[in-house]
């Protein structure tokens, strides 16, 4: 499958005048092969955009770009596009091979070209042994594979999927995503992938643009916007996160460009963090639970002194929230570590430089 490049240029859409654009100048590149997520809340853009680049819905301004050559005003079905949808939207009518080939006799494809794309289509999703049955006898998983072969047996330019996890379970889910990143992968097909799922999106994307309002606050790769978000927004929807306003007092070159800085924390002193260069005043500052050390206080430990409020057990780990003063703290500790705590316990809580992240202003406005 020949592999394609899509480029958003100053991407809007306006619904109506005095009311937020849904989506506003968005800019963004998606290169070739890659599988790039838009990532963010309910109501953030991310369907619009997706709807927008498939020909359903005409922008308000911007360009839409596949290899450099304008699509903005082509019609939907001349984009030679592939869409799975939320709910698959297979026809029930008609059995798996009948599904798969629907697009093929749209193109009108001979019947022995029809043949050997579906086949070759129900391969990629390990299928091929199903091609008779009804899609209405097939699983939830199994139905959104063969939306999948749909979608891939026209070669298309680009293969957008809109939320297609939502529907299953849990464990499914889990499943699926590493079924469909295979997929894509052995494919070569450049894919736009619409959640509001931040595990899948760490879990699947080369890319991901956590959108807020609709506008991009930070593209990059899954480990980019985990460990090194730029916003208060992305810190807090990317992952679980403690967030402390603090006031930088200093700064010492670090390692790659970073910096160490003096942070000052009302009410309980000055601790060490690190950051980007050039950082000063007041700044938000990122502990993930996972980096935030809860030690009884019996242990001896230093840091800030808190109590147990609440705890909960996921099987591997423990998570701790801990009361200090007015601030509420999260912690996780593995359950095989020692020193167990329990609600009402005085706990001492600390972190390495390392792992605390001055974050830079608030951005406005979509990434390049």
């Amino acid at each position: 499958m020949d592999t394609h490049k899509l480029s958003l240029v100053g991407l809007t859409k306006q619904y109506a005048q005095g009311i937020p654009p849904a989506v506003d100048r968005l800019d963004m590149n998606v290169e070739e092969g890659h599988l790039v997520s838009l990532l963010g809340p309910s109501g953030c853009g991310k369907t619009t955009t997706l709807r927008m680049v498939a020909g359903l819905m005409d922008p308000t301004a911007g360009r839409i770009l596949v290899d450099g050559n304008e699509i903005t005003n082509t019609p939907v079905h001349k984009r030679g596009m592939g869409m799975v949808f939320q709910s698959y939207a297979l026809f029930p009518h008609m059995n798996v091979h009948e599904n798969v080939a629907f697009g093929l006799q749209m193109r009108k494809k001979s019947k022995k070209d029809q043949e050997v794309l579906v086949r070759k289509a129900l391969e990629m999703v390990q299928l091929d042994h199903l091609a008779k049955r009804q899609v209405r006898a097939l699983s939830g998983g199994q139905q959104q594979r063969i939306a999948l072969a749909r979608a891939l047996v026209v070669e298309p330019t680009l293969l957008l999927l809109d939320e297609p996890l939502s529907n299953l379970d849990a464990k499914l889910r889990e499943t699926m995503r590493t079924e469909i990143r295979q997929i894509q992968q052995r494919s070569g097909a450049t894919t736009l992938f619409v959640t509001h799922d931040q595990d899948e999106a760490l879990d699947m994307s080369d890319r991901i643009a956590v959108m807020n309002g609709g506008l991009i606050e930070q593209f990059g790769s899954p480990v980019e916007v985990y460990e090194r978000p730029r916003t208060r927004f992305v810190a807090n929807f990317i992952g679980r996160a403690n967030l402390l306003r603090v006031t930088v007092r200093g700064e010492t070159p670090h390692t790659r460009g970073d910096s160490r800085y003096g942070v000052e924390i009302d009410g309980f002193g000055t601790f060490e963090a690190i950051g980007e260069s050039g950082l000063a005043g007041e700044r938000d500052l990122l502990i993930r639970p996972h980096r935030l050390r809860a030690e009884p206080a019996s242990s001896g430990a230093e840091g800030i002194r808190g109590v147990v409020e609440s705890l909960s057990y996921t099987g591997d780990a423990l998570g701790y929230s801990v009361r200090v003063g007015d601030r509420l703290f999260s912690a996780e500790r593995l359950t095989s570590g020692a020193d167990r705590m329990d609600r009402g316990d005085e706990a001492v809580l600390s972190w390495r430089a390392e792992d605390a992240l001055v974050l830079p202003e608030d951005v406005e406005g979509s990434a390049p």
